[in-house]
């Protein structure tokens, strides 16, 4: 109470210091300039905030440049998902939830800005302030904002969310906001978290994308229990309907708080967005070509080329769209599971690296569509494959030196080319060296540990056709050198709940990566993340290396540096060989029936379905 006091009495300002009581104070405090903080100071670029530089659009920027503010409002969007869902509480490990109530009908205090690689803009909160060393962050929350019930968004919610996603939320959540040193509301529209010591510069933006849900209507004993009812929020959706297991109705709030807000003109047009799900890759297709349900992202190559021939693709009722991101390219992988004791050994798996047939698996089944990188962040200026080291980079990775191959340091390294015959003698020579220096022998047409004599032989679980195809193919690969696979198709609910626990040999996966890697790195591949069910480090890696690079790049304070520390985690990661790169996608492939229309400028992260509408429905009113 007392900086507000001295701040009130400064030059200018009136007010007898007997009268300041609370409710006289916080009207003043509203009252202040914009992006005024409370020590007095001025912060940068009070209404958003950049990871690294500035922000693209100015304070008084009127929408997106990736949205059509003029975009008519009305019908209805139906996505068609592949899976099933028993909870509608995505902020939790427990069960299979529904993952786009984040985005339609949760809202955080900034929203992230998807023509840049991490900047965010005020929806909640109407403006941010941090100092330059970002060892504090405060948010002044927009007076209008409430929540579908009509209460007001309040800084108690905030502290409330914090807590309780903290102390009940997903590992990644806890892990986030365990960081913040001390939290406070200074007055019931400002929240300030001090976030001393954590030395993360990321983590004001972290804390400007969490979920904000409601204290008076989230009761924390049964949080972390799954629920079909739908959550009181602040966003444009409401649940009004829920067929479990099968579908999900999200109808537009009209009295949404925010729907004016620059952030959100030319978005969330459609009146009803409907999610139906599919329990099997093929049924969830027919169903697209009946007109079931309005888009969906094509991920198989061999349908894409020649699956579309249906009447509706023909005559041009279904559209097909193909954007090319300016993210790192989406890289798909074969991960080991290294917690299990046939993946231990790092020899074992740079052999069976060596043993993938991509050239003949790109040209018979992708139509060589797609190429393949060796590390993480493909396609970028973030990517260390083929490139060598900088200063920076060998200065990080020094202590490390000796678990980092010079090849990878020095950019010579390159993944196994074969001569696509499936029967490719020199790879099978050097992978079979491999092996026998990890102790295996073949014998016959066996590889058997040559200390006690068990064969090697693992399971590959997939959930989808083209998986299948590629896991069959590795397999006959595999079998050239006396190893015996075997390949489990499963749901994708069983796929899901089997990846969650850890408890697979060896699966698919695609990490999808940012221009600005974070906080996120830790839940992928760090080592408090590798032994705690849910997370995203499914090959189980525990490195200090990998983990010394993820925090330079948190502490980065140039974009320079920044992406050297993020080229020395691709290199530690690289050298781990914890995946067998697939393929690379550089095209975001998406069908949808001619009843959907959609901007003519691209994010670029991509497509956004948010941004789309309902042909034939009445034009807006022209944004001003």
């Amino acid at each position: 109470m007392f900086m507000f006091q001295r701040l009130l009495e400064g030059p200018g300002v009136r007010l007898c210091r007997l009268a300041l009581t609370p409710a006289i104070l916080a009207l003043a405090i509203l009252a202040l300039p914009l992006g005024l903080s409370v020590s007095g100071t001025r912060a940068e670029e009070a209404h958003a905030l950049a990871m690294h530089g500035k922000p693209t659009l100015p304070a008084d920027f009127t929408h997106m440049p990736y949205a059509n503010p003029d975009a008519p409002k009305g019908g209805r969007l139906t996505w068609g998902i592949l899976g099933t869902f028993d909870s509608l509480n995505p902020f939790i490990v427990k069960g299979l939830a529904v993952q786009p109530i984040r985005a339609y009908v949760v809202e955080s205090l900034l929203a992230r800005g998807q023509d840049e690689p991490f900047t965010l803009y005020g929806l909640l909160a109407r403006t941010v302030e941090t100092d330059d060393e970002r060892s504090y962050v405060t948010f002044h929350l927009d007076p209008r904002a409430r929540f579908s019930d009509g209460k007001q968004v309040a800084a108690e919610d905030v502290l409330f969310s914090w807590q309780l996603l903290r102390d009940h939320g997903r590992p990644n959540l806890r892990q986030y906001y365990a960081k913040v040193a001390k939290a406070e509301a200074p007055d019931p529209l400002t929240v300030r978290f001090d976030l001393t010591g954590a030395n993360d510069r990321e983590l004001p933006l972290i804390l400007g994308l969490m979920p904000i849900l409601p204290k008076h209507a989230v009761d924390v004993a049964s949080f972390e229990e799954t629920t079909l009812t739908g959550p009181i929020a602040s966003g444009p959706y409401r649940v009004t309907a829920v067929k479990p297991g099968a579908s999900v109705t999200l109808t537009r709030n009209p009295d949404y708080w925010g729907r004016d807000l620059p952030v959100n003109r030319g978005l969330f047009n459609f009146d009803e967005i409907r999610l139906d799900y599919y329990r099997e890759a093929n049924g969830q297709f027919e169903a697209f070509k009946r007109g079931l349900y309005d888009f969906r992202v094509e991920n198989e190559p061999l349908r894409w080329h020649d699956g579309y021939d249906f009447p509706a693709a023909k005559t041009g009722e279904v559209i097909r769209d193909t954007f090319k991101p300016g993210t790192p390219w989406p890289s798909e992988f074969l991960v080991f599971n290294t917690r299990r004791p046939v993946f231990a050994d790092i020899r074992v798996r740079q052999a069976l690296t060596l043993l993938f047939d991509f050239e003949l698996v790109n040209r018979n089944y992708f139509f060589s569509l797609y190429s393949r990188a060796g590390g993480y962040f493909a396609g970028s200026e973030l990517s260390a494959y083929a490139r060598p080291a900088d200063a920076r980079e060998r200065k990080l990775l020094k202590p490390f030196g000796a678990q980092i191959p010079a090849d990878i340091m020095d950019g010579s390294y390159r993944l196994p080319v074969t001569d696509g015959s499936g029967r490719d003698r020199t790879t099978l020579r050097a992978a079979l060296k491999l092996l026998s220096d990890a102790g295996y022998d073949l014998e016959g047409t066996v590889l058997r540990n040559r200390s006690t004599k068990v064969p090697f032989t693992f399971e590959m679980l997939v959930t989808t056709r083209d998986q299948e195809r590629i896991a069959l193919a590795f397999q006959r690969d595999l079998k050239r050198a006396g190893i015996d696979v075997s390949v489990r198709a499963v749901d994708p609910v069983q796929f899901d709940q089997r990846r969650l626990a850890y408890e697979f040999d060896m699966i698919q996966n695609r990490w999808d990566q940012s221009l600005s890697p974070g906080n996120e790195q830790y839940f992928y591949w760090g080592s408090a993340a590798a032994d705690n069910p849910g997370t995203r480090n499914y090959m189980g890696a525990k490195d200090p290396a990998v983990d010394a690079m993820i925090k330079a790049l948190l502490e980065a304070r140039d974009h320079t540096d920044f992406a050297s520390a993020v080229r020395a985690l691709d290199r530690a990661l690289m050298a781990g060989f914890y995946t067998i790169p697939l393929f690379n996608v550089s095209e975001q492939w998406i069908a949808r029936w001619n009843r959907i229309e959609r901007p003519q400028a691209t994010a670029l992260s991509g497509y956004l379905p948010e941004t789309w509408w309902a042909k034939g429905q009445p034009q807006a009113s022209p944004a001003k």
